[in-house]
């Protein structure tokens, strides 16, 4: 089989997702994602749509100014989830030989490398077996990877954001605490707000978080700057939610909760200027939807 470029992921997503997504790059026939030469992309929503920008936040700021505070209603919001997060059900009596399941679907902006504008790829399931203990291989199921079942290669030990279940207990559950972990772990971006905000993205949407270190996570968040409300956005699934929002590199990126229990829902990514891959300032560029999370006793075995 021919191999692919690694895709060109967000940079504070290697050392996240390598272990497991880059088994999937590598033996994939899909293409490439599409990458602006000063950013990266993500999964977010359906192919051609167009989301409404909030026209007072639909401009990038200077990379020499730095963004404002989170408004009062992001802070709030950011509240509202983590009070959620502190209740929320996770499965007793987890064993290090379990495998946390994830089952989830979404799209990613493409593009061959020819010079062609960039495409979406068409909304897909996929399903992830994370070992509990990052001792274990894990297992991918997509419809991109050649083989049915393909084997994801153990975490690294000692990488700080990585995002087995054992090593998110050991995180602070102090919100403080909490932040000046997530400001060293994250990386790959100019601006440490940017990456922060990618990290809690990531923990959001593929790892089981335990509850406490959750609350403290989504706390922490609201000291990122330039974060702010979108009423309503919508998943790779189709559910509307409200979402916090940021805005780097010419896109909006939004984490998405239901509006009710405050549960994690998804992502979406919207272009807010014309970008170099082809997109226009309106279109969606990405969508994601996690479906389905628990704990099984086996990689492969589904709830």
């Amino acid at each position: 089989m021919n191999r692919l470029p690694e895709r060109d992921l967000r940079p504070g997503r290697h050392h996240l997702l390598k272990e497991h997504l880059m088994t999937e790059i590598r033996r994939t026939d899909s293409p490439a994602p599409a990458r602006k030469p000063s950013g990266w992309l993500r999964p977010a929503l359906v192919a051609g749509a167009v989301a409404a920008v909030v026209a007072t936040l639909s401009v990038t700021l200077p990379s020499d100014e730095p963004a404002p505070a989170a408004s009062k209603e992001a802070a709030a919001l950011w509240e509202d989830i983590a009070l959620a997060a502190e209740k929320a059900d996770v499965p007793t009596g987890i064993r290090d030989d379990q495998f946390v399941y994830i089952k989830s679907k979404g799209g990613w902006a493409t593009q061959r490398g020819d010079g062609a504008p960039a495409e979406l790829q068409p909304v897909h399931q996929r399903e992830v077996w994370l070992s509990v203990d990052g001792s274990r291989e894990g297992m991918l199921h997509d419809p991109y990877v050649r083989s049915d079942h393909e084997p994801l290669e153990k975490p690294t030990p000692g990488i700080p954001s990585n995002t087995d279940y054992r090593h998110l207990q050991t995180l602070p559950t102090d919100p403080d605490e909490m932040y000046a972990w997530l400001t060293g772990a994250s990386e790959g971006s100019d601006s440490k707000d940017e990456a922060n905000f990618v990290l809690v993205g990531d923990l959001a949407r593929e790892s089981l978080m335990p509850p406490a270190q959750a609350a403290a996570l989504y706390r922490a968040a609201a000291k990122i700057r330039g974060v702010f409300v979108v009423d309503d956005a919508v998943d790779a699934a189709g559910r509307h939610g409200v979402a916090v929002a940021r805005i780097d590199d010419g896109e909006r990126v939004e984490l998405i909760f239901d509006k009710r229990t405050k549960e994690f829902l998804g992502e979406r990514e919207v272009a807010v200027e014309d970008l170099p891959t082809g997109f226009e300032k309106g279109e969606v560029t990405g969508r994601f939807a996690v479906l389905e999370r628990a704990v099984v006793d086996e990689a492969g075995q589904r709830p």
